[in-house]
């Protein structure tokens, strides 16, 4: 409830175009097929064809993971069909995950629900990542034990233990009913090397344990295998979040929206000072 020296500020409700992950006919890159040297393969990441355009696409690529292009743009020319949106993808696919990349066609701009000025605006604001260094206490161990215990009537709240080890100690934790249904849902077992944050409460799981690979004769590809935990199991870790402004400025437009990237007792005060730095920029 604001006071009488404060004024209500009402931020604009901010539409966005929702997107559906479907498979297409880029949907198979992965890269753009280059070696070390940056001779194209004939077939590799998905990539056929379009050697040359390739070769010239990676070195653009090298630049732009020196900085050495920054605001400026690269034009693909060429009669339709020839492979054009297909670097795009693959160079995109090169520079990773945390750099945003906006796919759009022409049929996109001219729109009923939306001016063509705001709909360039989005795609834009789309395509500016902004990274956020935030610094919380994680529980981070091997799981050595899952115990769940449930009311023999089948009503009432469930109770359990997690045991977790690292490569120095060992702790029991009491699990409530919360916590019992996020390990569940993220299908955590015996020898999952997982995180817990404790202000939240969200568990990660970040692999399985090297000591745990014999376990099953052939495991699938999404298995990932990782080491032990070293030190303590409660430890302080900087988590970096990678959003885009478009997202920033829908979620800012919800009430108390930003706040769901944070934990902590000062989120509001970091939620200030971020803001405050993107308005002098």
């Amino acid at each position: 409830m604001a006071t009488a020296g404060e004024k209500s500020v009402k931020v604009p409700e901010i539409k966005d175009i929702a997107r559906i992950e479907r498979i297409g006919a880029h949907s198979h890159i992965r890269g753009l097929g280059l070696d070390d040297s940056l001779e194209a393969r004939n077939v590799s990441q998905g990539m056929v064809g379009q050697q040359m355009a390739r070769r010239a696409a990676g070195v653009v690529l090298g630049m732009v993971k020196e900085g050495k292009i920054a605001g400026r743009a690269i034009l693909l020319a060429g009669p339709p069909g020839t492979g054009k949106t297909a670097i795009a993808m693959g160079i995109s696919k090169s520079l990773g995950k945390d750099v945003p990349f906006t796919a759009m066609a022409g049929s996109e701009i001219y729109s009923l629900e939306m001016s063509k000025t705001e709909a360039l605006t989005q795609a834009l604001r789309k395509s500016i990542g902004v990274r956020i260094k935030e610094e919380t206490e994680i529980i981070e161990g091997e799981v050595v034990e899952i115990q769940v215990e449930r009311p023999a009537t089948g009503v009432g709240t469930k109770t359990g233990k997690l045991t977790l080890k690292s490569t120095e100690m060992e702790t029991i934790y009491d699990l409530g009913t919360k916590m019992i249904d996020a390990l569940l849902k993220e299908k955590v077992q015996a020898g999952d090397v997982i995180t817990i944050d404790k202000a939240t409460g969200k568990i990660s799981r970040i692999g399985r344990s090297y000591t745990r690979a014999r376990d099953y004769d052939a495991t699938g590809p999404q298995t990932r295998f990782v080491q032990c935990p070293e030190g303590e199991l409660q430890k302080r870790k900087e988590v970096v979040h990678t959003v885009s402004i478009h997202e920033i400025d829908v979620i800012n437009s919800r009430t108390h929206g930003f706040l769901a990237l944070f934990s902590g007792p000062y989120a509001r005060y970091r939620m200030f000072l971020i803001f405050k730095s993107c308005t002098r920029r």
